[in-house]
């Protein structure tokens, strides 16, 4: 279905594939309640080791539930001494997996023209035939009413990319279609959700176009227009384009912050732009040429609205932004633990920031539960912010209150069914599992629980059975697993419907193509495209 968002910082890479393994073998993790950077871990087990002998310490019951950590807490106990470690069996490298025979021709099309292309085509389709028979003179309501055109596109394609509008989708989808409906139906809907983005670009690719075309116009009828209406039109223009231009794929994949000051500060200075240029359009009346300072005039266009309606989703996000108190967890240098309070429901995602509006990075949320006492991120140490989570750890940090929601959100649809994630991916796909005792995990990393840490550990272990998951550490098993295989039994033996995938690019396209393959129906991890 897809593969193509949001950044998923994934420390494991190119870790070689090698043959599967039996499905369970649970990790044995030592207990912990106490939270504590990682400089203070190294501190405190090179101060003890220069004691005479070790302080003395008493395993609990194992009946006994371990008592739920203070606030007063954080940061001022050092963590238990683990218990001895119990005998693991020695696993023998597995055999050296064959090369996988390319996929056909037609499923890696399929693959690319997935629902976002499709949302895209269409919608440019319908904008570009308008435009051409606006352009022929033979649609009338595009040559009138251009101002319409730019401001309705660019209004879509705002309300598509907002926070609580997405909410809402997703409640309709999950409160009204769950389970009952037939799968396939169901399994439209999540791609539909889940591809929404191809709408975003394609109204806001559409809007631009619509621009470009009414300040031609404008030019073209210069001798019946005010020089300051043509002026503003020209500016606006050149705004929204360089907000466009810089959310293409290859800007915002890979200079990450480039697509967050130009998209985000050339936008809120295009919408300031279009405000002008539509109050200066609607003012100036080219039969007449004299402005009309009648409000009135302004209020019965359709601009107005469409402008008014865009300003409104803009603003909402960031009426929910607070500086919240986070305690980080530093397992080891690869990755930081952000623990906040309250839980959340299953399949959100968080947006944070060291400052209140720049470079805004999202992550998968994890929590038991909206009952739970915490939540939490995993961080991968992937660039200049995952970095300093780890060398410099923030005690309050910007997010906004208002989640936004990702495609495991709509695992309530299902009956049953397989999250599968690799690395950092976790993070983005353990509340399904904890949340839901009808989904199953496969998760596949390097050095699970040195690189993790007790608390990502201990959530698995008190809330997911051996019985409906599948941790694979590659370094102790000596490589990646014959990853299509895994999927392959999991689902069948599970009695899944569907496989939901969190990876980097290159194991979220092998995964994908290998279900298309073999029928398994799937949803990848998206970038945008």
């Amino acid at each position: 279905m897809a593969s193509s968002p949001s950044h998923v910082h994934d420390p494991e890479q190119g870790v070689p594939s090698q043959e599967l393994y039996p499905l369970s073998l649970p990790i044995q993790v030592a207990p912990s309640t106490s939270w504590v950077s990682y400089t203070e871990t190294v501190n405190s087990a090179s101060s003890t080791s220069t004691t005479s002998e070790p302080a003395p310490y008493a395993i609990p019951p194992p009946a006994a539930a371990a008592p739920k950590p203070k606030a007063s807490d954080y940061r001022k106990t050092l963590p238990p001494i683990p218990a001895a470690a119990e005998s693991k069996p020695q696993l023998s490298p597995p055999p050296r997996k064959k090369l996988a025979k390319p996929v056909s021709r037609w499923i890696r099309w399929q693959l690319w023209f997935n629902t976002y292309r499709k949302f895209f085509t269409i919608v440019m389709s319908f904008n570009v035939t308008a435009l051409i028979l606006a352009i022929a003179g033979v649609w009338d309501y595009p040559r009138r009413y251009s101002g319409a055109m730019v401001l309705g596109n660019l209004y879509t394609a705002i309300l598509i990319r907002n926070e609580l509008f997405g909410r809402f989708l997703y409640l309709v989808v999950n409160t009204c279609f769950a389970k009952w409906t037939p799968l396939g139906f169901r399994l439209a809907l999540t791609s539909t959700l889940q591809h929404l983005g191809g709408i975003h670009s394609g109204c806001a690719t559409s809007g631009f176009l619509w621009l470009i075309y009414r300040v031609v116009v404008i030019l073209i009828n210069h001798a019946h227009n005010h020089d300051s209406v043509l002026a503003m039109g020209v500016i606006t223009n050149v705004i929204v384009g360089i907000s466009v231009a810089s959310a293409f794929p290859w800007v915002r994949n890979t200079h990450h912050n480039i697509f967050e000051r130009h998209h985000r500060f050339m936008g809120w200075l295009g919408l300031i732009a279009t405000w002008i240029f539509v109050i200066l359009g609607d003012s100036y009346d080219p039969s007449t040429g004299t402005w009309n300072p009648d409000g009135l005039r302004i209020l019965r266009q359709q601009d107005f609205w469409f402008a008014l309606g865009m300003t409104i989703f803009v603003l909402i996000p960031w009426f929910t932004i607070r500086e919240v108190k986070v305690d980080v967890e530093i397992p080891s240098p690869k990755v930081a633990i952000l623990r906040f309070r309250r839980g959340m429901q299953q399949g959100l995602l968080a947006r944070i920031s060291r400052s209140s509006i720049m470079e805004y990075h999202a992550f998968g949320i994890i929590s038991e539960g909206k009952h739970a006492d915490y939540h939490y991120l995993i961080c991968g140490v992937q660039g200049d912010f995952t970095r300093s989570l780890v060398e410099n750890p923030p005690t309050r940090i910007w997010t906004r209150e208002l989640k936004f929601a990702g495609v495991s959100n709509t695992s309530t649809l299902y009956k049953r069914g397989i999250r599968v994630c690799t690395g950092t991916g976790l993070g983005a796909a353990l509340s399904t599992c904890l949340q839901n005792p009808n989904w199953y995990l496969v998760w596949i990393g390097s050095d699970q629980e040195k690189t993790f840490g007790p608390t990502i550990q201990g959530l698995i272990k008190r809330n997911i059975g051996p019985e409906r998951m599948t941790l694979w550490d590659s370094k102790e098993r000596g490589g990646r697993p014959d990853v299509m295989k895994l999927i392959k039994e999991a689902y069948y033996t599970w009695g899944a419907e569907v496989v939901l995938i969190t990876s980097n690019w290159q194991g979220n396209k092998e995964m994908m193509e290998g279900c298309k393959e073999a029928g398994i129906p799937a949803f990848g991890t998206l970038w945008d495209f």
